[in-house]
Order: structure tokens, then C-alpha cells, then sequence
């Protein structure tokens, strides 16, 4: 049995965190400009790099029966939480109508949807056409730029996230630890440090710039753009989410620590959160104070509700509907007899 990296362990609970924090601020962006600021450069990278560690562990691909295993992971687990959310925002809204629709994931769940295509292209790409690295990754870049050119497919399958984000999943899968650990020297973390914070500074003097740019989610003509330069915005935004994935990876640590066994559970909290955040969405609480307190707040919280999520006894509850099975639950239960 191969020993556990902890390196990504600790990545995956960072980026699990900074993904419940931006969907809590979420709420205020639109009229708290220091959050907004904040939420763009989280968004600017968080949603790319767990994509790329998605990428990272899909080494699998040439393993007998890989798409089998990907439509138990990944579409049952789809399919039960789209029922689920359907009928907790039907009563949470107070809707007319109860709509359980496969083909437009609820929220958070297209991460699933297109999870599972990326896997599907990488066969098509690595396993089939036998194509190397730069044709690939060129290919994909091509497809995530002219993807915006189509109105009618952005929330249709989740197919503009999935051809937008899809050069992260493969830049993952070509990528080998040896890269990660090049950024890992003190030079670079300075350097990653200092990015993150000129970064930020940027999003605040550049206020009017559209944060729906780094969802992937919507076409040329929704973002209000001239369609001549919007490929050029997009490779733009490519260059930026690489070089603040880079920025993050650098200042991981390493070592093993308390969160770190935390960062086995992202999905759990991915697939459960949505429940508390839009439920929070829906009391339309107020900034408290003023925005600073209000973000320590949001921010603790945040964390709390990730740690929650992960532990033991949340994720044995949640395990038949996420893996399909129940062996986290009798473990524990076998525990205390």
C-alpha cells in the first residue's frame, strides 16, 4: 500500500475551505466592494486548482473498467443529490412548481456532471487518439475559448464549465510531483505570497471588471463583450488562474497536521454545504457592523462548516448517498457495542 501525500490532503482542505467561504460571501459582493475584490481572486484560482488535482488522480484512465467506476462515482451520487436539492429548494422557496430536471444540475452539482466528461474526453484524448501533452492541451484550449461563442449550452449539462475548465483537468493529469515540489522552495512562496496580495490589490482597482468571468458559465454575448476580443479576455483569465495555481501550491505545506486527514472528505463537503450556504442565502442576513467583522465572521464560520462536514461521523451518515455504501457507519458504530 502506497503512503499517503499529505501535501495534497492539506491542498484539498484549503480549497474545500476557500469553496464554502466564497459561496458565504457570495451573498454580499454585490454591494460590499472589499468583498467582492476578495471573492474574484479566490474564484481566480480555487475552482481551477481543485480541477487540477482532480486532473492529478485520474492516472487511472487506462485501468480495465475506469468508466464504470466513474458513472457510480460520479452520475448515481449526480443523480440522487439533483432530487435532493430539487425538493429542499422546492420547499426552501417556496416554489410552485416541484422540477426534477437531469439535464441542468442544481447550484454546485455541475462540478459532478462535468467531472465526469473530463474523465470521458481524457479517454477519448490520452486512450484512443493516443495524443500527446501539447496537441492535447492545445486542442482543450481552443475548445474552452470558442466554447463561449454558443449561447444555448451553459447551463445544459454544465457544457460551458465543462470545455472552459477542462485544460486544468489535463494540465493535472500530465503534471508529476516532481513540478509541485519545484514550487515548493522559498523563493517561489515569497513570490506565491506577494502574487496572491498584488492580485488582490488588482481586483479592488479594478472594480468593474465582471467577476462571471471566472465562473465559466456563460457565454460571449451574457458577459457583454465584443465578441472579436472575448477570446482574448478568456486566454487572459487562463494565464492568470495558472499563475495563481501555481501561487497556492507553492505555499502548501507538506507535512502532516491536524487538518490534513480533513482533506480526505472535500466531496462530502462539496455535495453537503449547499444546504447551510443556501439556507443562509434565504434568511438574507445583513452585513454585521461593518465588512471587516462581518468577514472574520463569514471566515469563521466558513471554517467551521467545513470542519463539520468532514468529520467522522458526518461523512459515516452520508456515505451510502455520496459512495453508495455504508461501511463508514458500521465501522463506527462496531465501535462503540
Amino acid at each position: 500500500m502506497s503512503k499517503r501525500d499529505y501535501y495534497f490532503d492539506n491542498a484539498k482542505f484549503f480549497l474545500i475551505f476557500l469553496v464554502v467561504f466564497g459561496h458565504a460571501i457570495q451573498t454580499y459582493i454585490e454591494y460590499e466592494p472589499f468583498l467582492l475584490s476578495l471573492y474574484k481572486t479566490i474564484y481566480s484560482f480555487h475552482m481551477p486548482a481543485f480541477i487540477l488535482v482532480a486532473g492529478y488522480f485520474a492516472k487511472g484512465v487506462y485501468e480495465k473498467g475506469y468508466a464504470r467506476v466513474l458513472v457510480k462515482k460520479l452520475i448515481l451520487p449526480y443523480l440522487i443529490f439533483q432530487v435532493i436539492y430539487s425538493i429542499y429548494y422546492f420547499y426552501l422557496r417556496n416554489e410552485s412548481t416541484l422540477t426534477v430536471d437531469p439535464f441542468h444540475p442544481q447550484w454546485s452539482l455541475w462540478f459532478l456532471v462535468s467531472l465526469f466528461c473530463w474523465n470521458l474526453m481524457l479517454l477519448l484524448f490520452v486512450q484512443i487518439f493516443k495524443l500527446s501533452w501539447k496537441p492535447t492541451l492545445i486542442t482543450s484550449i481552443v475548445f474552452g475559448l470558442f466554447i463561449g461563442y454558443f449561447n444555448d449550452v451553459s447551463g445544459y449539462l454544465s457544457l460551458s464549465r465543462t470545455f472552459v475548465f477542462f485544460p486544468f483537468f489535463l494540465l493535472g493529469y500530465y503534471i508529476k510531483r516532481e513540478h509541485f515540489h519545484m514550487l515548493n522552495k522559498k523563493p517561489v512562496k515569497l513570490a506565491a505570497y506577494f502574487s496572491l496580495s498584488f492580485v488582490l490589490f488588482l481586483m479592488i482597482l479594478l472594480p468593474e471588471w465582471s467577476n462571471r468571468w471566472l465562473l465559466g458559465s456563460h457565454s460571449y454575448q451574457d458577459l457583454g463583450q465584443p465578441y472579436e476580443i472575448s477570446p482574448l479576455i478568456r486566454f487572459t483569465i487562463y494565464a492568470l488562474n495558472i499563475w495563481l495555481i501555481a501561487s497556492f501550491f507553492s505555499i502548501v505545506p507538506q507535512k502532516k497536521y491536524f487538518f490534513t486527514n480533513w482533506g480526505k472528505n472535500t466531496l462530502y463537503v462539496y455535495l453537503l454545504h449547499g444546504f447551510i450556504i443556501q439556507l443562509f442565502r434565504e434568511t438574507q442576513i445583513g452585513l454585521i457592523v461593518n465588512p471587516f467583522i462581518s468577514l472574520l465572521l463569514i471566515m469563521v464560520a466558513s471554517l467551521f462548516l467545513t470542519i463539520l462536514l468532514s468529520t467522522n461521523w458526518i461523512t459515516a451518515i452520508a456515505q451510502p448517498l455520496i459512495e453508495l455504501r455504508a461501511n463508514r457507519l458500521k465501522k463506527m458504530l462496531s465501535k462503540h457495542e
